[in-house]
């Protein structure tokens, strides 16, 4: 199969296995909304589940992946570097978990320092139970960063849809049960999906003999220590110290979107009750065209072009930089016209229902378009940093991705009194602009002017949108008005 048929085949089946779970995470949302609607109980779940999924979101789009497959790519022996590599991570979340079990109250006020002590108290005991998902979830992107590089995409992109099955499954079971506990039964549900995720990578791994090589990489593994061969012991130490090298900055340059709603989160429990809700609700549909194109595609397009940069072939990598980012422009610019001229539509049709009021369909439609603005810029961003981590630049990236997200403060700190949750919305854009230029002038601007120097592909774009602008107002105007008014 040729190299663009297989990152089209890659693509699309990130896309669908993307949008497969997504689905399930909109009836997840859609159910814990009309359950919960959006008030105390809402926001102790989302503050609980936000660091789990901070991470998660960093393991699976971002800093590992980005920083093993390079690594492992180079690898002299893949099994002990691997297994070493699971062995080192997997002990310090397990430890980290327990750390947060025994001080809960303490990593509660550090993630909602708004919140007063009563909710503090109420929100302890969710905390420490959603954060054992972190190690569950770095099992599920260890394994799926080992899928991609056999070019193994579909577990990947589908797995994420049992841990919300997990979830509807577990309201269903808590249906008609006080807040609280559905809470509970929430983050129970949260475990059970990252075990089920667990469960169906193990298919693939084992059709693949990676489980030979995780048994003859552990055997390995003790005979270097066992018999203090110093020769291997060196080469293991030299690989695992490269790896470190790139991660902790990769673990900054690869996490601005969700770091800065991570940031968001904490300030918005200092505004009204259900701004952060309003946050959650409003960025969850963001991230679908973010996840649907921006990350399928760079998922697709990483370990081909880290493998073409490591066997010196620039100009093909270029080439299929410059597919991916036409791909990608067409898919968000479409997104973001939609999504601005619909934003109450949308937000209406998925959430106001139950105890999601008219009120709260307003405030997300609001603070979904702010994040709009922001989607191109984020989404573009995603494969040109590629770039510089298949040239091992994670420290560069890491700078970039450091001044937008301070930038991101500065204006949060900024607008947040005047404007709200809006406000924090966009300033997450804002730092989205900032770090797509700063990635360009990092990328090159001379490769940048060509991969955009090509009238017919704009020409076509303008038309595009254009014609969609047109036809979203003929819509709201004449059908939309007739159902509902917003």
């Amino acid at each position: 199969m040729g190299l663009k048929n297989l990152f089209k085949k890659a693509f699309f089946t990130n896309s669908s296995g993307i949008l497969c779970s997504r689905i399930f995470g909109f009836l997840r949302d859609l159910s814990m909304a009309s359950i919960l609607g959006a008030g105390i109980y809402s926001d102790i779940f989302f503050i609980a589940f936000k660091l789990p999924n901070l991470f998660r979101r960093i393991f699976s789009e971002g800093a590992f992946t980005q920083s093993f497959l390079p690594s492992f790519i180079s690898s002299k022996k893949k099994g002990n570097f691997s297994v070493a590599i699971f062995l080192i991570f997997f002990s310090f979340l397990v430890f980290f978990s327990i750390l947060v079990y025994f001080f809960s109250g303490f990593f509660t006020k550090i993630l909602a320092y708004g919140f007063d002590d009563t909710t503090i108290m109420l929100a302890k005991p969710i905390v420490a139970i959603n954060f054992w998902y972190l190690s569950l979830i770095f099992c599920v992107n260890f394994f799926s960063s080992l899928l991609q590089y056999k070019n193994n995409f579909w577990v990947s992109a589908y797995n994420t849809a049992l841990l919300n099955i997990a979830m509807i499954l577990a309201l269903f079971l808590a249906n008609g049960k006080d807040s609280y506990e559905i809470v509970y039964f929430l983050s129970y549900g949260v475990l059970a999906g990252g075990i089920a995720q667990i469960l169906l990578h193990c298919y693939s791994l084992y059709r693949l003999r990676f489980f030979l090589l995780f048994t003859l990489g552990f055997r390995d593994l003790c005979s270097i220590f066992k018999e203090n061969n110093k020769a291997k012991k060196s080469i293991l130490k030299s690989e695992i110290k490269s790896f470190f090298k790139q991660f902790f900055p990769a673990m900054l340059g690869s996490s601005t979107a969700q770091i800065a709603s991570f940031i968001d989160t904490l300030l918005a429990s200092f505004l009204a009750s259900g701004s952060i809700s309003y946050l959650y609700y409003a960025n969850r549909i963001f991230q679908l065209p973010l996840a649907l194109f921006a990350i399928a595609i760079s998922t697709a397009l990483f370990p081909m072009v880290a493998k073409m940069i490591k066997n010196d072939n620039e100009f093909e990598a270029l080439k299929l930089l410059k597919n991916a980012f036409w791909i990608l422009v067409f898919c968000l610019c479409i997104c973001v016209i939609g999504g601005i001229n619909l934003k109450n539509e949308i937000i209406w049709l998925l959430f106001e229902r139950g105890n999601f009021t008219r009120s709260d369909t307003l405030a997300v439609g609001s603070i979904f378009s702010a994040y709009l603005i922001g989607l191109l810029p984020f989404g573009l961003a995603r494969i040109f940093s590629l770039w510089l981590y298949s040239y091992k630049k994670q420290a560069l990236a890491a700078k970039i991705s450091a001044i937008s997200l301070i930038c991101g403060v500065v204006f949060s700190l900024i607008l947040m009194k005047p404007f709200g949750a809006f406000g924090l919305a966009l300033s997450s854009s804002i730092a989205g602009f900032v770090l797509f230029i700063l990635t360009i002038f990092a990328f090159g601007i001379d490769k940048f002017k060509n991969i955009i120097n090509d009238k017919k592909f704009v020409i076509l774009l303008i038309i595009i949108l254009v014609v969609e602008y047109a036809i979203l107002k003929i819509f709201k105007y004449y059908l939309w008005s007739i159902y509902v008014y917003i």
